[in-house]
């Protein structure tokens, strides 16, 4: 008589195959698809016919989709039309950052090993974490679940981006194209963050992101300083200005109607946010002296519930080894804003902008780069998917799952959400000490195999759901 099998088979196979899962993942990881620069189109595109084959070897249809920039891999189970099943869709990019100054990395940034560190057996490389390892959790948990029980454990579909790292340009486009394709009950995100190396997160919270450029140019292109700098206009002293008018004394942003719209945080939520700062690794080896908290907000709040203002690079004039006493013609900044709810991408930028052009010197001129953005997303805490996951996370960790807030960004799930009208839930298995987008990016081999076990949990519960509502 053939027995059903159960969860603990799934699971069991999962721990059995391990090391196979695990080699796997690391020659995706020694690819470089690199998806900022021209050099990693290669790369990016052995990626997509890597990851193509890999869907393929479970039975899924995969295709490499071509976009304007770089292709998006797409996997579907067979869909049954009056199927009640539910539909999940799964989120992951396999695209990286670039490596950066190569003689930061102990490690090289493409031929991962795994490494037996303080009792820690971790792999390095770039993307390492963010986010191969991330998408591989589902993967190899979609296909344990398909070798163990001939099937998988709902309509499955299956998402890789190949451009989140240089801003998802073509991802918006691609999903009004296949809107009928993509189609689900809820939209799983795996490109995020857990509390801690032992505690689940849920990531309920997201802020919204707004880039710009700007450059302030004088009347005249360089001038000799000795000659000039008393009295000729100089655009790195005008543009310093202006950058330090964007916020006060307290630390709030000084642009006006800045906070039209934001909320106050609830009390109930600042109490438990209050709660977890003393309990959390969420800084890791950040040390924050120095730093600026907006006054009447602990960290967490500020980072998770307040806007900000950032400078992210400020250039001009002389740049070189030498002395060039110049005064010079221009001076550009970049500046990034971390929007909550109640703030509209177009209307900070066009606040910004009447901002800085009223503090412009006579005879000087702006120019501004910049366009689009996202919002911020707060997603429902009582979706009956996200009390799967937490349940499904629980289970797997044996401790309660943190439903946190970030200061991040995922335009993808304000695009998913407005676009199929469906649920989003964001999980991920990130640690802060991961070195996310800098030199000897790491992840460790038991948080795979224990991501890969959870989704296993996750699709235990989505199932049980299921069963009792049919």
């Amino acid at each position: 008589m053939k027995t059903t099998p159960k969860t603990e088979d799934v699971l069991k196979h999962i721990d059995d195959t391990f090391d196979i899962a695990l080699g796997k993942l690391l020659e995706l990881i020694s690819i470089p698809s690199i998806s900022s620069d021209s050099s990693g189109a290669e790369g990016i595109a052995q990626a997509a016919e890597w990851l193509k084959r890999e869907l393929s070897s479970m039975e899924l249809m995969a295709d490499v989709v071509s976009t304007k920039g770089h292709p998006v891999v797409l996997g579907r189970s067979a869909m049954a039309p009056n199927d009640r099943k539910p539909r999940l869709l799964f989120y992951g990019h396999y695209d990286v950052q670039p490596i950066g100054d190569i003689g930061q990395w102990k490690h090289p940034p493409f031929e991962p090993a795994v490494i037996e560190e303080d009792g820690v057996h971790r792999f390095y490389g770039r993307g390492a974490s963010d986010s191969k390892s991330q998408l591989w959790t589902f993967i190899e948990a979609l296909r344990a679940w398909k070798t163990v029980h001939g099937e998988f454990p709902a309509e499955v579909i299956v998402l890789l981006e190949g451009e989140e790292e240089c801003g998802s340009p073509s991802l918006p486009d691609f999903i009004e194209a296949h809107r009928n394709d993509l189609a689900c009950d809820v939209a799983f995100i795996c490109d995020a963050e857990m509390w801690s190396a032992t505690q689940p997160a849920i990531t309920t919270q997201l802020k919204g992101l707004v880039h710009e450029r700007i450059t302030i140019s004088a009347p005249n292109p360089d001038l000799h300083s000795g000659h000039f700098g008393a009295v000729a206009a100089n655009p790195i002293r005008i543009l310093s200005g202006i950058l330090a008018s964007l916020h006060d004394d307290a630390g709030r942003v000084a642009i006006d109607g800045f906070y039209d719209g934001v909320r106050e945080i609830p009390d109930a939520v600042r109490r438990q946010w209050r709660e977890l700062s003393g309990q959390t690794e969420l800084f890791g080896d950040v040390d924050l002296s120095g730093g600026v908290t907006e006054e009447g907000f602990s960290a967490i709040e500020a980072m998770w519930a307040r806007p900000t203002v950032d400078i992210n690079g400020v250039t001009g004039g002389n740049q070189g080894p030498g002395e060039r006493s110049v005064l010079p013609g221009s001076a550009t900044a970049r500046l990034s804003f971390r929007l909550v709810a109640g703030q509209a991408p177009e209307t900070i930028r066009r606040r910004f902008r009447s901002h800085v052009e009223r503090l412009l010197p006579k005879g000087c001129r702006v120019e501004f780069e910049g366009h689009g953005g996202s919002s911020a997303v707060v997603l429902s805490q009582e979706s009956p998917y996200l009390k799967a996951a937490a349940r499904g996370l629980e289970k797997e960790w044996r401790t309660p799952v943190i439903l946190r807030g970030t200061g991040g960004a995922i335009p993808l799930v304000e695009q998913l959400g407005d676009a199929l009208q469906t649920e989003c839930v964001v999980i991920g298995f990130i640690l802060p000490s991961d070195a996310i987008h800098a030199p000897d990016e790491r992840y460790d081999s038991e948080r795979l195999r224990r991501g890969a076990r959870s989704w296993i949990r996750i699709f235990e519960d989505i199932q049980m759901q299921a069963q009792s509502q049919a």
